[in-house]
This record gives structure tokens, sequence and C-alpha cells, in this order.
């Protein structure tokens, strides 16, 4: 079923065109969230909210050529609002983040995964739109270009969260002994970079 057929089939609440829809892109859907939101207790639910936003959302879609960009979308701005809401219950929590339960996720060296926890940790401090900003670009490798569209905004005004994002990541990164040796030793943001 091609992409303009899968759409009007969708707008038109067809089962079957709804299942095809949720089956071709699950799976990206779900790597760009994990990408934005790191092993997130809600990752289930922002794959789930996703999906429903761009069902609710379809009519608007002009060009059935960029459906699957279109849904990238859906789900950077699904992340951003869990984002959003991840912050404005932070003071909620009374339990210290170590008490909490680990995620599980596929074992790796401890080395990568202490890096990756580290990294994971710095993000969290980054408001939303710097947080999906910097993992669009640098953890996602997207274009310029491509990132903005996604996050609907201007290239300078992506540009511009971009470079807020960029600064604080490395500053606080500079501070984690796991990130810093790996700053020091990257060509991108050693200290003689900057």
């Amino acid at each position: 079923m091609n992409d303009a057929a899968l759409v009007e089939g969708v707008r038109g609440g067809h089962a079957l065109a709804i299942a095809v829809f949720y089956e071709r892109f699950r799976r990206r859907v779900w790597h760009v969230l994990h990408r934005l939101l790191g092993n997130d207790p809600e990752l289930s639910d922002a794959h789930h909210e996703a999906f429903e936003r761009a069902l609710r959302s379809i009519g608007g879609l002009r060009d059935t050529r960029r459906l699957e960009s279109w849904l990238i979308g859906v789900a950077v701005f699904t992340a951003r609002s869990v984002i959003q809401r991840r912050v404005r219950r932070r003071w909620l929590l009374f339990m210290p983040p170590e008490k909490l339960p680990e995620c599980h996720a596929v074992a790796t060296s401890g080395e990568s995964s202490e890096a990756v926890r580290a990294t994971s940790a710095v993000l969290e401090q980054l408001g939303a739109d710097e947080r999906i900003a910097f993992v669009l670009r640098f953890v996602e490798g997207m274009e310029l270009e491509e990132a903005a569209e996604l996050c609907r905004v201007s290239v300078s005004t992506f540009k511009r969260r971009l470079s807020r994002a960029e600064a604080r990541f490395v500053e606080l990164a500079r501070d984690s002994a796991v990130l810093c040796e790996w700053l020091e030793g990257g060509s991108r943001w050693g200290r003689n970079q900057r």
C-alpha cells in the first residue's frame, strides 16, 4: 500500500489501513522517542500517545509523500510534551533517583553503560526544546534543515536552540568524571576547540 492510499485509508478510519500504518512506522517512532526520552518509564505511553496524536491530526497532512517525516514530527512533539510534564511534576517526586527501580536494557560494557547514564543525566537537565535539538542533531545525526522542520521552527531558531543546548551540555558534561574525559579526547568539544 503506497503512502497516499495509506493516508486515505487512515483518514477514512479503515481498521486495516490503521493497522498497516502502525506496523509500518512503529519501530521508527519508538526509536525516535527512545533517543529523545531515554529509558523512560513513560516510553510505552509516549509511543501510544504519538500514534493517537497522529491519527487525530492526519487530516492536516497536505503532502502524503512526507508521511514519515510528518509522523516523526508528531513523535518529536509528543516527546516534548512528556519532557515538559516531567519537569512540571518533578516537585512531586519524594524518592531520590537512586532509590527508583532500574529500567532494563540490552547489556553493554560497564564503561558504555556508565557513559550512557551520565549522558542521560546531563540531557535531563536541558530544557525540552534544547534537549530535542541536541538529540536530533548529535544523536540522530539529522541535518539542520530536517531537524528544524521536524520541530516546526525556522533553521535559525533551531540553530539558536542547538547552540544553547550544546553550550549547556558541554558545561554540565565537564562536571561529570565519565564525560569529561570523553569531551577532552574528542575533536568537537575539547578545551582547545572552544
